[in-house]
Order: C-alpha cells, then sequence, then structure tokens
C-alpha cells in the first residue's frame, strides 16, 4: 500500500509514531482496567445507537498533522475544511471512487452529533459512549473534551461522559474521532514504513506501508457505535466458569460493583423457558443447578448452544433514593479439556472440522453487516461445519454471539499475526501484547464457544527472542484465564519452533502442492504425513491442521486438474482428507479450511482483486469445493455417536 506523503520524514512524526504526546495528554500501553460489559439494554439501562452516515474527513496535510495543529476537534468538522458522508459501521477504503483514500495511511476524522433525551441528563445517571471497534489507533472527543484514546483495533473501547453531558450540557452532543491506521513493527498486527528515496523512480516523500499478513489493511470505525446509560452505582463487571457432572452443574460467580461499598447483589440463574434454576446473594459465589442442560457444539447433540440467563441486581441507597441496576448475562455450561491426544468437550471427543474466516466483504470492508453475518452462519451450519477460528483477530460481539447461540465452537484469536520482523519481540511489543489479551479474555471470557485462546498465528517463532516472548506471553493467558488451553498457529518447522514447547494444542499451517512443490498433489500424503509425525513425536501434544488450502478462480475449469482451476481445489482437498482419516484415529483433533470465502488482500503478482482460496466467492456463492467439504463434514458428523437418531437419519438424507 502506498501513497505520496508531503512534508518529509519529520513531517510524518504523527503518520509513524500515533502514541506521541504531542497527540494526546495520555499515552503508550495500559493494562485493561475495569469491566467491559456488552452494552444491553434493562430496567435500569437505556440504548442508542449511534450507526448512520457521519461525516468524514481525511488529512492529507504535510505530515498529516492539521488536525491536530488546528484542533479540529475544538469546533464541528465541517468548519474546518471539505467533509463527505461516511458510513458507520465500516471501512472507509471502498466508499468512495478516490484512490488515495483507498490506499490512505495517517489520520482520518469522523463526527456525528448526537441529541441525548432529557432523562440522561439527571446527576444519578451514568452516560458511556462506546465503541466496538476503530481501526487502528483512536483518539476520542466529546464537545471538544478529550474522553478516551485506544491503541489497537478489534475490540472495544468506552468512556464515562456522564461530567460532560450532564455538566454544560450541549444541543447535540458532537462526537469527532480521530483515527490512525499506520502499523509500526510494535503495534499488533506489526508493520514498517519504507520511504522511496529514488526520486528517478517514485515522486518526492513517497513511502510504502509494508505489512506480513495477506489480507487488506482496511481501516475505519468497523463496528457499532452506542450510547448507553447506568445508575450512578453500577455493575461494572461478571466473570463466570461453570463445572459439571451427570446429576448437577455449578456456575461461580464474580461480581464487581463500582460506585459504592454499600450494595446489595441478588442473583437469578433462568433456564431457556424463564425458569429460575438457582439464586444466589453476594458479589461472588457458586450456584447448584440440578439436572443441567449442558452447551454443546452444533451436530454434537439434538439442542446445541443451550444458555442459560443469570439475572444480576444490584441495589444500594444513594442520595436517599434507592438506585437498582440489573443486568442479565447469558451463561452455557459446558467443561473444556486436553489431553495428549483429545479435545474433551463435557468430557466427550470434539473434532474441530470448520473454517477459517475473516470479516471481510464488498464495499463495507471489515464494516459489521448483520445481512452477511446471518448469511455466514446459514452457509457454516449448511455445510456442516462446527467450529472457526477468527483468523486472524477477533470478531465482532454480535458475531460471537450467535456461536454462543447456535453451538459453533471458536478458536479465539488476537490480532498476532506477521509477527515477523526480529524488533517485534522486544519488550515494547510484548507489553502491548500482554494489553491486547488481557482486552480480549476481559471481552469473551463468558462465552462458551470460546474454547482456546490463539496468542499468534505464522510468527517468526523459529528467532531466538521467541522463546521468551511466548513463554511470557502464554503464561499470562493462562493466568488470566486458567480454564481454557491456549495456542499459537505455526508455520515453521518443528525441530526450530521455540514457542510450541509453551502450548496446550498444536496448531499448523501447511501448503503442500501451493506454496511448496506447487502443481504436485502426489507429494501430499508423505509430506503431510511427516509432518503430523514429526510434531507429535516432538511434543506429545493432540495437533490441528489449522490451515490448509488452494486458490481457485470461480468457474476455471481444467481435467487434469491444474492450480486455479476449480478441479485442483477439490484434488488437493481429497490428498489432505486421505491423511487426515488415519491421523484422526490417534491424535489430530481438528481441521479448519483456509478459507471460508474469498477476501480482499493488497495488489500483487499472486493476487488477482485478493486472496480466492475461498470454498465460497466473496459475495458468498459456493465453488465445487463447498460441496466435498459438505459431504465430509455431515459424514464426520454422522459418526458421532452422540446425535439421536434422528438427526442421524437426516444427515443420511444430505
Amino acid at each position: 500500500m502506498a501513497a505520496a506523503a508531503p512534508g518529509g520524514a519529520a513531517g510524518l512524526c504523527r503518520l509513524l509514531l500515533p502514541l506521541l504526546a504531542a497527540v494526546t495528554a495520555a499515552g503508550g500501553a495500559r493494562g485493561a482496567t475495569g469491566g467491559m460489559l456488552y452494552p444491553r439494554e434493562s430496567p435500569s439501562r437505556e440504548l442508542k445507537e449511534l450507526g448512520g452516515v457521519w461525516s468524514f474527513r481525511a488529512d492529507f496535510s504535510p505530515g498529516r498533522a492539521a488536525g491536530f495543529e488546528q484542533r479540529w476537534y475544538r469546533r464541528p468538522l465541517r468548519e474546518t475544511g471539505p467533509v463527505i458522508d461516511m458510513p458507520v459501521p465500516a471501512s472507509f477504503n471502498d466508499i468512495t471512487q478516490d484512490p488515495n483514500l483507498e490506499n490512505y495511511i495517517g489520520w482520518v476524522w469522523y463526527e456525528k452529533e448526537v441529541l441525548l433525551p432529557q432523562r440522561w441528563l439527571q446527576d444519578d445517571l451514568r452516560v458511556v459512549l462506546r465503541f466496538g471497534s476503530a481501526h487502528y489507533y483512536s483518539v476520542v472527543w466529546v464537545n471538544g473534551v478529550q474522553v478516551v484514546e485506544h491503541e489497537g483495533g478489534h475490540l472495544p473501547f468506552e468512556a464515562d461522559i456522564s461530567s460532560i453531558v450532564q455538566g454544560s450540557p450541549q444541543i447535540p452532543c458532537r462526537i469527532t474521532v480521530a483515527l490512525n491506521n499506520t502499523l509500526t513493527p510494535h503495534t499488533l498486527p506489526p508493520g514498517s514504513i519504507e520511504y522511496m528515496n529514488d526520486r528517478t523512480r517514485y515522486p518526492k516523500n513517497y513511502f510504502v506501508q509494508n505489512i506480513r499478513f495477506d489480507f487488506f489493511n482496511y481501516a475505519g470505525i468497523h463496528r457499532p457505535v452506542v450510547l448507553y446509560t447506568t445508575p450512578s452505582v453500577y455493575i461494572d463487571d461478571i466473570t463466570v466458569t461453570t463445572t459439571s457432572s451427570e446429576s448437577v452443574a455449578k456456575v461461580q460467580y464474580q461480581v464487581s460493583v463500582v460506585g459504592s461499598t454499600l450494595y446489595s447483589l441478588s442473583l437469578s440463574l433462568r433456564d431457556q423457558e424463564g425458569r429460575v434454576v438457582a439464586t444466589g446473594d453476594g458479589p461472588a459465589g457458586e450456584l447448584k443447578v440440578p439436572n443441567p442442560n449442558l452447551w454443546w457444539p452444533y451436530l454434537m447433540h439434538e439442542n446445541p448452544g443451550y444458555r442459560y440467563f443469570l439475572e444480576v441486581k444490584m441495589q444500594v441507597q444513594a442520595n436517599e433514593a434507592l438506585l437498582e441496576d440489573i443486568y442479565t448475562l447469558p451463561v452455557g455450561i459446558r467443561t473444556v479439556h486436553v489431553t495428549s491426544t483429545q479435545f474433551l468437550i463435557n468430557g466427550k471427543p470434539f473434532y474441530f472440522h470448520g473454517v477459517n474466516k475473516h470479516e471481510d466483504a464488498d464495499i463495507r470492508g471489515k464494516g459489521l453487516d448483520w445481512a452477511l453475518i446471518v448469511k455466514d452462519f446459514n452457509l457454516l451450519r449448511w455445510l456442516g461445519a462446527n467450529s472457526f477460528r477468527t483468523s486472524h483477530y477477533p470478531y465482532a460481539e454480535e458475531i460471537m454471539d450467535l456461536c454462543d447461540a447456535y453451538g459453533i465452537v471458536v478458536i479465539d484469536e488476537c490480532p498476532g499475526v506477521g509477527i515477523k520482523m526480529p524488533e517485534s519481540f522486544g519488550n515494547k511489543s510484548l507489553q502491548h501484547h500482554l494489553v491486547v489479551m488481557e482486552e480480549l479474555i476481559r471481552r469473551d471470557k463468558n462465552r462458551p464457544s470460546v474454547v482456546m485462546w490463539s496468542v499468534a498465528n505464522e510468527p517468526a517463532s523459529e528467532l531466538s527472542p521467541a522463546a521468551y516472548y511466548f513463554k511470557t506471553l502464554i503464561a499470562h493467558t493462562k493466568a488470566l484465564d486458567p480454564t481454557r488451553p491456549v495456542t499459537f498457529v505455526s508455520d515453521t518447522n518443528y525441530a526450530v519452533d521455540r514457542g510450541a514447547p509453551y502450548v496446550d494444542v498444536i496448531c499448523v499451517n501447511s501448503y503442500f502442492s501451493w506454496y511448496h512443490d506447487p502443481g504436485h498433489l502426489e507429494v501430499i500424503p508423505l509430506q503431510l504425513t511427516a509432518q503430523f509425525e514429526n510434531w507429535y513425536k516432538t511434543y506429545q501434544k493432540p495437533i490441528i491442521q489449522s490451515e490448509y488450502g488452494a486458490d481457485s478462480v470461480p468457474g476455471l475449469h481444467s481435467d487434469p486438474p491444474l492450480m486455479f482451476s476449480e478441479e485442483y481445489q477439490k484434488a488437493m482437498l481429497r490428498e489432505y482428507h486421505s491423511v487426515f482419516d488415519k491421523k484422526r484415529k490417534e491424535y489430530v483433533i481438528g481441521e479448519l479450511i483456509w478459507n471460508f470465502a474469498d477476501f480482499m488482500t493488497n495488489q500483487g503478482t499472486t493476487r488477482v482483486l485478493g486472496n480466492k482460496k475461498g470454498i465460497f466467492t466473496r459475495q458468498r456463492q459456493p465453488k465445487s469445493a463447498a460441496f466435498v467439504l459438505r459431504e465430509r463434514y455431515w459424514k464426520i458428523a454422522n459418526e458421532s455417536s452422540c446425535l439421536p437418531p434422528i438427526m442421524k437419519s437426516h444427515i443420511l438424507f444430505l
């Protein structure tokens, strides 16, 4: 991705170093503090969605610094210069016909003016501004007052804006966001800026944003922006863990309350019919559920994705009035355990037969789109997929909600993709990575669909600093959440991988007869078998084939199969599957195709309008390979002894 950047290297300081104190008074990476409960309406909470059209302006000034130098946040953005309409949520790259915006690197500005209900301006009410995700570095002002900054895309951040909107109410409330998509060696994912100084070949101040990952660096406000209210004393966080036997389940809970220490808490756990099955009180305790309905994965039980609902009610006397806050958390009762050869959910072996995905679609880029989300889940269930990995970043909470509800198992991956440079293994990068894992676990710790954390994808784990890096990172992740196994996805040779000793499950990517020995399908059985046997002999841990696949151009056919044809993609899958079928009887516990659907990448000689390894097109139409996988996945599901006869007959009919 390249752009002409007026002003030279010194002028680009804010482009390259978004954490400068000159940009904002507070700077640097900070640990995740406080709760981050998903905004839900309740008798004590209201919600106002801010999606739609926002004002937008890219800063094309020398050094991309005009917005800060001229303090665009102090007045309406339209008064600072020309603005355009920009949808939220969406990536900004593909919305216009301007190639300079499509490939833009630097600061862009968003603004939205909002009318607040009069009742929100009461002193005993707390007003919070929340962003589901913005890529990559964000600074937010309300009525010209900075309220929050956040480093990193793909995870939520929020700010209490009560004192601003209640202290000096303005109509409307003006929300301004400065957003920077520059990637450095210490961001997640990492990147670097390369200046092209040969004046005979490049314009003055020409630079390229280098990345070491194979998807487009979409930017923008990608997920919902909301305002929500709570009482001034409120439920800040809830943590739930579960254990179970055949006759009784135990739901351990911890609740934190902010604003007072004189509160009372009562809890009610309801089943899907609304019946109360357990009650409790106090900030920590255990609820016992007799004859529980467990949370089971899709196709592993006739009633997958069963959830209870934990209603937490807080009451406190404040200012001679009774304040009450109510929050309801969905809860799935299930256990996860890993042995040297198996992955167990509720004590039964689970085999991952699923996909890798991307948040990616025409026009909207990585912006959340409900029609697309529901379509994707319909395709997953049609395919017979029981799982996916959030390659290569955390997905929207709305997607995760449906995984919980449908029983789709998730390997939850942080944005640690493209960690290839030695400087990306230093302390600065590690500290940020630790914070990202804190934010991810804080967000998704209560989700039954999340069965494993992935801390990275295809890092240069053969480098010597990788040993300390991954030992520290994985230990930190386990300390934050002792209930789930931890992995990272490797494409490094088993003999030199310095991070693998610390994972619970080996996840390995390989593209035999594609990136290696291209066109030679006959090498797959030998090379794939050797891959599995070498990894297992070395580590004695279960293995997931976390990526494999081939590009296919829809409608391109060849017999005998040649690369990029639909026939070659099918033939490659079948060669891999023949080995999977042998090794899953031993220690291979999963297979995740790369990829669910075609997706956009940077332009390159090996990419024709993106990566074509999808079994569906970018528009979600099936290629021939989709039918190969569908037949396979339903057959694997049919072999499960957990399904009742009526579901098995349905699968056989398919």
